[in-house]
């Protein structure tokens, strides 16, 4: 065992001026829903070019939401990627639709564009692409099926705020799309998420489902001057976010380009330094113009000993993520749907070789460079 510390695989960079913010806003008396969530979506609505950004509780309401919001019927088909967090699969299921799985495109690890429409049928309502890892999905191809056939895009941004696709920020443009601020994101309010749209019935719907199905932005009804009069227009859930993570948030966003700025700068170090390793496959990047935001570093090993490696690298104090088990693999799919781990085979296989290496912005120069010799030792490159 190392003497060295512990270098998890994401770490979070939270500035003394928003740990300050955190600590005014338990003094203030309010730390529930109220005007720094207010603030902080006015902030992200406008680094989404004006497109109306709605805060909640994690980016697994903001799918679970935008889904109902779109008024699914059973049977309803949605198309998504199964490598992905189980949280893509669990809200299609429970907003009352059937996921239906594309394969990825082995080198990207998106959801392979080119095999999209075979994929749909007369019961198909929505595209849900997961921009995996912070590379952007091929849009324009997603786009055009779904004006072809009728369809909604839901984007599962969940890893992506931030990047980019042909010059054009992920959340500026497009149907609906949902972010995630979970602690290991490109920024973070702790736990926490945005649906972003334009479409002004799903704004009205996310508003109320997100609280109660209350009729207006209830959150200052107990003021002096609020009314504690209101209506409920829908059965809703408690997905608010708090101004506790919001406070967090006023501060992150500003600081996120820089943050991806730094990501970007270790990811590129990690693809020169481990280029021609046999024990490695690296990321790739596809071929349309676009800004990575290297959420995740996602090597897969060329040994199917994942479990040994992310073992033998705890030894040595650093951390390793699995990002992810494909999901068609989990007893609940399979038992429902029928899938067998041959039917995505890309998926399959990435989902069983694929491990996260450290990556997070503050982390340092150095500590990289261990990352990179403790690889050599581990993979028995000396």
């Amino acid at each position: 065992m190392t003497d060295t510390p512990f270098l998890p695989f994401a770490k979070p960079a939270l500035s003394e001026a928003a740990i300050e913010e955190v600590v005014a806003t338990l003094r203030s008396g309010w730390i529930t829903t109220g005007p720094r969530v207010q603030k902080f979506e006015e902030m992200l609505t406008a680094y989404h070019g004006g497109r109306r950004a709605l805060c909640l509780s994690s980016a697994t309401a903001g799918l679970h939401v935008a889904l109902l919001a779109l008024k699914l019927e059973e049977g309803d088909e949605v198309i998504t990627t199964p490598l992905t967090f189980a949280a893509t699969l669990n809200c299609i299921v429970l907003a009352g639709g059937k996921p239906v799985l594309v394969d990825i495109d082995p080198a990207t690890l998106n959801m392979d564009a080119s095999r999209l429409e075979a994929a749909i049928t007369p019961r198909t309502r929505v595209i849900m692409p997961v921009h995996f890892a912070g590379l952007p999905v091929d849009l324009d191809p997603v786009y055009a099926l779904a004006k072809k056939h009728g369809l909604r895009v839901v984007e599962d941004c969940a890893h992506a705020i931030g990047a980019e696709y042909k010059g054009k920020r992920i959340g500026s443009f497009g149907d609906i799309q949902v972010m995630s601020f979970h602690p290991n994101k490109n920024m973070t309010t702790g736990e926490g998420g945005a649906v972003i749209t334009d479409d002004k019935e799903i704004i009205s719907a996310v508003e109320r489902l997100r609280f109660h199905g209350i009729d207006r932005n209830a959150f200052n009804r107990f003021a002096k001057g609020g009314s504690q009069q209101y209506d409920i227009a829908m059965p809703g859930f408690k997905y608010n976010m708090m101004d506790i993570q919001a406070a967090l948030g006023l501060h992150q966003l500003p600081e996120l380009d820089g943050f991806i700025a730094k990501r970007t700068q270790f990811a590129t170090r990690y693809l020169e330094t481990l280029a021609g390793w046999p024990e490695l496959t690296l990321p790739k990047a596809p071929p349309y113009a676009h800004k990575h935001a290297w959420h995740l570093f996602t090597p897969r090993l060329t040994s199917s000993d994942r479990d040994g490696f992310i073992n033998d690298m705890k030894v040595e104090n650093i951390g390793i993520g699995l990002h992810y088990q494909s999901t068609h693999v989990f007893s609940w799919y399979r038992e429902h749907y029928g899938w067998q781990p041959a039917d995505f085979p890309h998926a399959l296989a990435a989902g069983e070789r694929i491990a996260s290496l450290p990556l997070f912005p503050t982390m340092t120069d150095a500590e990289q460079q261990r990352v990179i010799k403790t690889l050599e030792k581990v993979l028995k490159k000396v």
